[in-house]
């Protein structure tokens, strides 16, 4: 079944507003894209307006931009550490915006929305030793 975005709306007594209209195809959504520790898979979709989104279900590597250096370098996710979203995310490996990360040169906190960017962007908070 799909997830409907539209709203029936409350009375300010608390009881359901009667529905005037049938559900319309642009209230239609979908489930979010949880994106997994993995070997990357990507898919690509098409939105509203004739846009598209592409989805990242898995990743194993990230774009991680140095501060100090002032450049970004592409280094491989060793774990999720914290997730502010979801504490249970930790331990399925998700990740999504501000996500804390684990990485080859330190830890990193996740800038971009993998489940519709496709792309897993991060900063440099903390050198690794």
């Amino acid at each position: 079944m799909a997830i409907w975005h539209g709203d029936i709306g409350r009375k300010i007594t608390g009881g359901k507003i009667r529905q005037h209209r049938k559900k319309r195809k642009r209230e239609l959504g979908r489930y979010p894209t949880f994106t997994k520790l993995g070997e990357e898979k990507r898919k690509t979709i098409k939105i509203k307006g004739g846009g598209i989104k592409i989805r990242l279900f898995y990743g194993n590597y990230a774009n991680v931009f140095v501060p100090k250096e002032n450049k970004t370098k592409k280094v491989k996710i060793e774990a999720v550490l914290k997730n502010p979203a979801n504490p249970q995310f930790v331990r399925s490996n998700i990740i999504t915006k501000g996500t804390i990360i684990k990485t080859e040169i330190g830890l990193a906190k996740v800038t971009s929305r993998p489940g519709q960017d496709g792309v897993i962007n991060a900063i440099l908070i903390e050198e690794g030793s």
